[in-house]
């Protein structure tokens, strides 16, 4: 049963090729973890924080050949990556994707990958709870992670976490622990992300992203205008962008120069906006060309303006 899943996990180690003084190449380790083969064009997914710094990478497949591969595209917010290695994709096995859905607390999980070196290790577990938020590598909470008591340990990052029928289900990602080693606390990047961003990555080399076309305060700017009240603060709106045309206010200035805080998000259709990282996650749930209701606080009322998202750079 896990014989091909086996097959599809790699061993990704990361490479910074530096210039000398003296004008010849030097390739300085800068870390390693665990990847999966995503199809047979010799796509590789692995995690953001495995590659990150890099500027070669090598995967190493289940027989002990290397390949050196090419970075294709990441997203940092969901510590994803893709790599592409350009020799010998008749080797590779593509993982079978599963579906998150069917997902429930104490299903059996495995989870393969390199931990501390140790090649194509295989660990068992559980699934001990589903919906963790997790703040990830770039600061931004990844939301639904799969929290696993399968062991997994500094290598393991960017490995496949299994179901019992050898389906992916997750990519082990990180660990709580007080030590460093495994304490039966890992979490795993849902497959539902992995499903919708590792095409979006192979396409376009990075995340089509939906957004309305505003700018906001940062926390130190809006806890200057209004304290620790939750909201997003709207700073400028972009002219003829969706927000604009929804009637989305920016900063305004007062007599004396003074600034008074325009419009402030607070909700995103059901989902409740306290901060930055609730609307970036709100808004992930949508793709461009979706209306969503925003829900705004103005001088003191609540509205709800009907807002059409757009692809954003």
């Amino acid at each position: 049963m896990f014989k091909g899943a086996s097959r599809s996990v790699v061993y990704v180690t990361n490479v910074a090729i530096t210039q000398s003084p003296y004008m010849d190449e030097q390739a300085i380790p800068q870390g390693t973890g665990s990847g999966f083969v995503w199809d047979k064009k010799g796509h590789i997914v692995t995690n953001f924080h495995v590659v990150q710094g890099g500027n070669a990478f090598l995967v190493t497949l289940g027989d002990q050949t290397q390949l050196e591969a090419k970075l294709i595209g990441a997203d940092p917010t969901k510590d994803i990556a893709v790599l592409r290695v350009e020799k010998s994709r008749e080797a590779l096995v593509p993982v079978r994707v599963g579906k998150l859905e069917a997902l429930q607390v104490g299903q059996k999980t495995i989870a393969i990958g390199n931990p501390f070196g140790l090649d194509h290790t295989l660990t068992t577990g559980v699934i001990s709870a589903l919906g963790r938020e997790v703040q990830g590598v770039s600061g931004i909470t990844i939301r639904d992670m799969i929290q696993t008591d399968a062991a997994i340990n500094p290598g393991n990052s960017g490995g496949p976490l299994l179901d019992s029928d050898g389906n992916l289900i997750g990519m082990n990602t990180m660990i709580y622990s007080r030590s460093g080693g495994s304490a039966g606390i890992g979490f795993a990047v849902p497959v539902s992300f992995i499903a919708r961003i590792v095409p979006e990555l192979i396409a376009y080399g990075k995340v089509v992203r939906p957004g309305m076309g505003i700018t906001i305060l940062n926390t130190g700017q809006k806890y200057y205008l209004i304290g620790e009240k939750p909201g997003v603060v709207v700073n400028e709106v972009t002219p003829g962008g969706p927000a604009a045309k929804a009637g989305l206010r920016g900063l305004r200035r007062l007599p004396g120069g003074r600034v008074a805080a325009g419009d402030i998000i607070v909700g995103v259709e059901s989902h409740k906006v306290r901060d930055f990282d609730d609307l970036y996650n709100a808004f992930d749930r949508y793709k461009p060309g979706d209306t969503v209701a925003v829900r705004i606080e103005r001088a003191g009322k609540e509205l709800v303006l009907p807002v059409k998202l757009v692809n954003i750079q």
